[in-house]
């Protein structure tokens, strides 16, 4: 069984944020999800600019449906 659940530090205590449905006593093991990543300050704002350019292209109707574009990448390999 796999359950997802969100739960808080608080005074150094793991603190579940919902309800759980589990019988009493039962144990249950805990991963760490880091939710960072990699990029400096500058590869975020790049990385925001292209997002917003993308979402604008897509607003104007400028946007190409993805199985139109890999049937036409996909044509390239037959010449």
């Amino acid at each position: 069984m796999t359950l997802t659940l969100k739960a808080r530090v608080r005074g150094g205590r793991l603190v579940v944020e919902e309800t759980v449905d589990l019988p009493e006593g039962t144990e249950v093991d805990l991963a760490i999800v880091d939710p960072g990543d990699d990029l400096d300050d500058g590869e975020r704002q790049r990385l925001n600019a292209s997002l917003r350019d993308a979402q604008a292209e897509l607003d104007a109707g400028a946007a190409v449906p993805a199985a139109e574009a890999l049937a036409s990448v996909r044509g390239l390999g037959r010449r």
